[in-house]
């Protein structure tokens, strides 16, 4: 996801925008009676989504964005899927996968009456030609490395292997062999990304690079189909008839809007043309009393990016550690953004992964990076003294958007109070420009986070190995790539090693905040108005972000 699936996450505003609901227009939304903003009724069985950009492709091996993995969550269904205990079922797997003795060969069984919109049977031949087709260096695929637990896929991505060489077989059409390097614990629910999609050979050469770029040139297997999708507006799903579990899905139509003002999506709700929207900070205060009004934790660890190769001043960790310890998070979570986010001195998030005793695993790393602006001084002082001067100027990159800005400016007047002789130039990007600075180390300090991507805190610690393309900053510890080597050995994931691993990477961990690699900032929260007759919403904390396979409108007709 998530966002990169990931680092789309990283908009302030995306994360909290997905379950937000908007009208297309008309009055058809506005029947029902209302009481206290809160609608009682809604009789079209539609649902009008909110999204802050348009999908930039749905294409599985090249999507690396949150929009285009919560629309797979929609209308692709891999092996398995996620429940709404986050947990991984069967999708278009049988049921469980058969486990060699070692656990590094699954073989799946896949249902016979899996179809594709077109009304092609889904094959394991399509999960072959996919994958295979992922791992090839001619893709380009940034999340190849995603793939890395099955055998020659790193060999592969390198060149040094052929993809026909991946360790995954079509034993018959609805027989599925996969060999992996490791019996990872988590591997089942890394199935379910969507990047480990099916794709249909036959259609995907047919559209060449046009795939997964228009309704034309998309084929869906999942509950939905793509029906309409104008660019950089709007985006139409309704259900696929040829899906195999089409009973379950009760919604007749869902309809998503690109709008990026989160005053506009709040004005439609009022009016009763909205079903759900996320509020600013701003408008916490005039809502907060009403009984449709929640805030809650979502999975998304919010940090600050210190690139060490661009900024030499940044090279130096006393420098780094002043600053991340220079800033109020209190206040930036409980004065700024007011909407249940968390603030955070680690990586890790909360409520994600839980040590074998029930005790959070977050709560076991130990960070020096908590808000000290005594400390950030001294650390400061030291810097000054290394680095032979008294005056810094860095540069803050963020996204283009509002509250990007109000949440940047917040940050230069922290630092620059506490850190006298920093002075912070705020640059705000366009996204797409966001991410090329990033990856091309072409920044100083950026604003950004990370969504999980599979239910292991490795999905967060393997960003900043020293060969990780996610590895944006330059940051590079030996010591530390050990401990995550050590972690993912095979006598590591033993269950009985399960708690010795976990404090392992709990002390890795401890390692990349000391470092201070990265700054971090909070943990994502969000406040939103939502009508009480959506039903079944399906909530993720990684993966795609919601399901809608079985979300209905109570009240409305049948479709």
């Amino acid at each position: 996801m998530r966002k990169r699936l990931s680092v789309l996450v990283s908009l302030l505003v995306a994360a909290v925008l997905t379950l937000a609901a908007c009208s297309g227009g008309g009055s058809k939304n506005e029947e029902g009676g209302s009481k206290g903003g809160v609608k009682t009724e809604k009789k079209e069985n539609v649902l009008n989504l909110v999204s802050t950009s348009d999908i930039p492709t749905l294409d599985p091996s090249l999507a690396t964005d949150q929009v285009a993995f919560f629309t797979f969550a929609q209308t692709m269904e891999g092996l398995y899927v996620l429940d709404k205990n986050d947990k991984p079922i069967p999708g278009v797997a049988k049921g469980e996968p058969e486990k060699s003795a070692d656990g590094k060969t699954w073989t799946i069984k896949l249902k016979d009456n899996a179809k594709w919109q077109n009304g092609d049977p889904v094959t394991a031949k399509d999960f072959v030609f996919a994958w295979q087709r992922t791992v090839d260096p001619k893709t380009a695929a940034e999340y190849a490395y995603m793939f890395e637990n099955i055998e020659n896929a790193k060999e592969i991505t390198a060149g040094k292997k052929k993809p026909e060489e991946l360790g995954v077989k079509a034993v018959d059409d609805h027989t599925l062999q996969i060999k992996l390097v490791k019996d990872v614990p988590w591997m089942q629910a890394l199935l379910a990304f969507g990047s480990f999609n099916p794709q249909n050979e036959k259609f995907v050469k047919k559209q060449g690079d046009k795939y997964g770029t228009t309704v034309e040139t998309t084929l869906s297997n999942g509950p939905f189909v793509l029906s309409q999708w104008k660019t950089e507006d709007k985006w139409t799903l309704k259900p696929n008839k040829e899906y195999w579990d089409k009973d379950k899905v009760k919604l007749g139509e869902v309809n998503y809007k690109v709008i990026k003002d989160l005053q506009t999506a709040l004005n439609l709700y009022e009016t009763g043309k909205a079903d759900s929207v996320v509020i600013e900070s701003q408008n916490v205060a005039k809502y907060k009393k009403r009984k449709d009004f929640t805030t809650e934790l979502v999975a998304t660890s919010r940090f600050i990016r210190l690139n060490q190769t661009k900024n030499k001043d940044l090279a130096n960790e006393n420098l780094r550690k002043a600053l991340a310890k220079s800033y109020d998070k209190n206040a930036y979570t409980d004065s700024l953004l007011k909407n249940g986010s968390l603030p955070s001195d680690t990586l890790m998030i909360k409520d994600f992964v839980k040590m074998p005793d029930g005790k959070d695993y977050k709560d076991g790393v130990k960070s020096p990076l908590n808000y000290d602006k005594k400390e950030a001084k001294k650390l400061y002082d030291k810097a000054k003294k290394e680095l032979g001067k008294d005056k810094f100027t860095i540069e803050y990159l963020t996204y283009d958007a509002e509250e990007s800005k109000k949440a940047g400016q917040f940050m230069k007047e922290q630092i620059e109070s506490n850190l006298p002789g920093v002075t912070i130039k705020i640059k705000q990007q366009p996204f797409k420009q966001k991410l090329k600075l990033e990856s091309n180390k072409d920044y100083d300090v950026a604003y950004g986070g990370w969504g999980p991507d599979y239910p292991d805190p490795t999905t967060y610690l393997d960003l900043f190995k020293k060969d990780s393309p996610h590895n944006q900053s330059g940051y590079s510890n030996p010591e530390y790539d050990k401990a995550l080597d050590e972690a993912n050995s095979d006598e590591m994931l033993k269950d009985e090693n399960a708690e010795k691993r976990l404090k392992l990477l709990q002390k890795a961990e401890g390692m990349l905040l000391d470092d201070a690699a990265i700054a971090p900032v909070y943990q994502d929260g969000v406040a939103r108005l939502r009508q009480p007759y959506v039903k079944n919403w399906q909530q993720h904390k990684f993966g795609g972000d919601y399901s809608l396979k079985e979300v209905e409108i109570a009240g409305a007709k049948s479709k």
